[in-house]
């Protein structure tokens, strides 16, 4: 099984935080990455699509909204991998703001732990960039 984890501060109060990543459907929002998401199943399955077009559905597993964190598996994507649960996640830093964490791990299919390990960590790090840059713009 391979991993990927990271995470970035921010300069937004958890609660605001939460409120701009934490629905389900919210990744177009903040993730350029993400231009289109659409939910169903009464908003536990998410459709979205990748700026190719290429499509990619998530089911989510674990909603704490109290916690300020969600977990979602992949159905179906373009990548090498099965078996994908991620974990998104805010935390209070206090007057700091605070860190979103984002984490998964996943089994590979067709290439090493490590080709898999790198492709998620840097769109997870490019994720949590663009985060930056939208939360830097509404601030």
């Amino acid at each position: 099984m391979a991993e990927a984890s990271t995470s970035i501060d921010i300069n937004l109060p958890a609660d605001q935080a939460w409120q701009l990543i934490g629905g389900f459907g919210s990744l177009p929002d903040w993730l350029p990455y993400i231009p289109k998401s659409g939910l169903s199943e009464g908003g536990r399955v998410r459709h979205l699509a990748n700026p190719e077009g290429e499509a990619i559905v998530e089911r989510l597993i674990a909603f704490d909204h109290a916690g300020k964190s969600y977990s979602y598996a992949i159905l179906q994507a373009p990548f090498p991998v099965t078996d994908y649960l991620s974990t998104i996640k805010v935390v209070d830093l206090g007057a700091k703001g605070s860190r979103v964490e984002w984490s998964g791990r996943f089994q590979p299919k067709g290439v090493s732990d490590a080709e898999v390990s790198r492709l998620f960590q840097g769109i997870d790090e490019d994720g949590l960039k663009a985060l930056a840059a939208e939360v830097a713009k509404r601030t």
